[in-house]
């Protein structure tokens, strides 16, 4: 029998299954998070008794001497294996938040090898091994089975009427986790109100192919997941075309 799966179109699965959320100080991020189905909360900022869902302190822990006990990165593999391996009833899994859980893995990594930056170790071992870290963490939650969610704090670019909000995690780390995710989500307070809009997702999501209610629950109270994308007319995209040349062309 062949190990190759059979040559036949199959329905693709239509629910996404993992977030980033990004917004400001009490913009509604951590509680938007713990409104998914049976979530753990994989917490960085000392904060892990202020919600109502189950929460792991996330730390590079240190002896009297400084000395580095457990690194962030055994932490999460010894609990990443308890999902894939015990019997649980969690569906969710959040990184509450992913920045701080970047700089604490390049923090392991520069204790461990008794250096001050990645940079210190010898022929860009410290960049492979963080790399290597930060990619393995977020393709294993992938492999999960499960929902994840990542949250970001928000900063603030640009002036006057081209200010707006981006995700505080660098671009770099950003295109690493989004380029996992399924859905972006930005959340504002205004006033008292709390808004949820969708700033990017990886297709055009229709409400009646959302196979778990739970899900859909919390997408139908997040303002743009199921509009149709906007297409752009091929006299809009010759002109961006002419634009990139010109530009290159001024270089």
């Amino acid at each position: 029998m062949s190990i190759l799966p059979e040559n036949k179109v199959h329905k693709p699965k239509s629910t996404p299954r993992n977030f980033f959320i990004f917004g400001k100080t009490m913009s509604g991020k951590s509680y938007l998070a713990e409104r998914f189905p049976n979530s753990l909360i994989f917490n960085t900022d000392d904060n892990s008794e202020s919600g109502i869902r189950p929460a792991i302190q996330l730390r590079n822990q240190r002896n009297a001497k400084g000395k580095l006990t457990q690194s962030i990165i055994d932490q999460l593999d010894e609990y990443l294996l308890a999902l894939q391996t015990e019997n649980n009833t969690y569906e969710t899994i959040v990184i509450d938040v992913i920045e701080d859980v970047v700089f604490m893995l390049e923090q392991a990594i520069c204790m461990e090898n008794d250096v001050k930056a990645l940079s210190d170790i010898p022929y860009g071992k410290g960049y492979a091994m963080f790399n290597a870290a930060l990619i393995g963490l977020v393709t294993e939650l992938k492999q999960l089975n499960m929902n994840v969610v990542y949250i970001s704090r928000a900063v603030t670019t640009g002036e006057g009427i081209t200010e707006h909000e981006i995700p505080a995690l660098k671009e770099k780390y950003y295109n690493v986790v989004n380029g996992n995710c399924d859905l972006v989500i930005q959340t504002q307070r205004i006033g008292k109100r709390y808004i949820r809009r969708v700033t990017d997702r990886r297709k055009h999501y229709q409400r009646d192919q959302i196979e778990d209610p739970k899900i859909l629950n919390i997408l139908d109270n997040i303002s743009g997941v199921f509009d149709k994308p906007i297409k752009t007319t091929k006299d809009e995209q010759n002109k961006i075309v002419e634009k990139i040349d010109e530009e290159k062309g001024d270089h």
